[in-house]
């Protein structure tokens, strides 16, 4: 008989709206792209699931911390008509958390470190990229594995980390070892938990947004934890870092993370402000990190219009189901572009954001509660209306 765990696990309805169309990638009944158009009623669980084994290329890996996304929020909560607010790759039932670090406990004959280069021998501290790309579709033997055609992803549509243990294939499993001299114990795992995180706003700000040079501007809209790493990423790179946070608890905490400037949203002119401290320049960077495209964009549009910079880039990292009212002209007149940004895999993202949290950069005040798995799905249900934590972190998985 297999050993059980305690595992924190997603049950939804497939109930289609009726304008959702079946895609070339969705499984009926399974799975789908489009989450926010299918699954509905989505119920929170702590169940017994068997202790999973490795595979041949497989590694099996004792969770020693968790974190929450937004995503898990927003995959348990529903809104008036029952639909998840998630609108992206969701299959359920499945156990939730993506954001992990561990320890190995055993692995498949075929798994190797790839800081070694040898097989895992057990003991390794480890985190693991959340995204299953296969390695052999046109996107990913393009380089753009963030867009796998066969993507998997751990917590959304196959089994994540909120669980005693977790079997990943070992080509996503990352070392921790570079952060060992600078962490310890607890800590250690906890900021291993944060590398996958601070790869998104990598991803996001870096990679598709380009990055930016000393001494250029750049505004983060939104201080979740994306938007806050996003900070850290910015003034590591040199930059004059511009937060719009209207939650003061989180504003705060943005300046700790980088921020040389906030601007309150809720009681502040957007545009009048960026530009008052940027000299009228406006930003090279721009960062839809709320969730709010409606809101936020228009005030992003106006600050790039009205401002004398040219070449800003808009780079939309936050998931959700509404489209952002685009007016070409301030685009076309301005030399402005959008960009979108999945993930966290490919070109180096993962092994970076280690080599710079191993030299400094810090992410741990980003964590401001640690619970239990027993209390992560009330503390799911609290997030959706409460913004004043920050990254919550299971760091008691049972």
């Amino acid at each position: 008989m297999k050993k059980k765990m305690k595992a924190v696990r997603l049950y939804a309805d497939w109930s289609p709206k009726p304008t959702f169309k079946l895609g070339a990638k969705d499984i009926e009944g399974r799975q789908t792209y489009l989450g926010s158009q299918v699954y509905r009623n989505p119920k929170l669980v702590i169940e017994d699931v068997p202790v999973p084994e490795p595979g041949d290329d497989e590694v099996m890996i004792e969770v020693k911390a968790c974190g929450i996304c937004g995503s898990d929020v927003h995959m348990a909560q529903a809104d008036k008509e029952g639909y998840i607010f998630y609108p992206g790759l969701t299959g359920f039932p499945a156990t939730l958390g993506h954001e992990f670090s561990g320890v190995v406990v055993k692995a498949g004959k075929n798994a190797r470190d790839k800081s070694t280069n040898r097989p895992f021998k057990g003991g390794e501290y480890v985190c693991a990229e959340e995204m299953l790309w296969c390695g052999r579709c046109q996107p990913c033997c393009d380089g753009f594995p963030n867009h796998c055609e066969r993507l998997d992803e751990l917590g959304f549509n196959v089994d994540g980390a909120y669980a005693k243990y977790i079997v990943v294939r070992a080509s996503v499993v990352w070392n921790l070892a570079p952060l060992q001299a600078r962490y310890s114990g607890e800590n250690l795992f906890i900021a291993g938990a944060l590398v996958e995180p601070t790869s998104v706003a990598y991803n996001a700000v870096i990679v598709r947004g380009g990055g930016v040079r000393p001494g250029d501007n750049a505004v983060i809209c939104g201080g979740g934890p994306v938007g806050l790493a996003s900070c850290a990423l910015m003034k590591k790179n040199g930059a004059k870092v511009i937060l719009s946070e209207p939650e003061s608890s989180r504003a705060e905490l943005g300046l700790k993370m980088g921020a040389d400037e906030i601007v309150n949203p809720a009681k502040e002119n957007f545009t009048e402000r960026v530009l008052q401290l940027t000299a009228g320049m406006g930003a090279k960077l721009y960062l839809e990190a709320a969730g709010l495209p409606t809101r936020v964009y228009p005030a992003i549009e106006q600050t790039i219009w009205e401002g004398k910079g040219l070449n800003s880039t808009v780079v939309v990292v936050a998931r959700a189901d509404a489209k952002m009212p685009v007016t070409a002209e301030v685009l076309q007149v301005r030399r402005a572009q959008i960009v979108g940004t999945q993930g966290h895999s490919g070109d180096g993202i993962f092994p970076h954001v280690i080599s710079a949290m191993s030299t400094g950069m810090d992410m741990t005040p980003l964590v401001t509660k640690k619970i239990a798995l027993k209390e992560v799905p009330a503390m799911l249900t609290t997030l959706q209306t409460d913004r004043r934590e920050c990254k919550v972190m299971v760091t008691d998985l049972g």
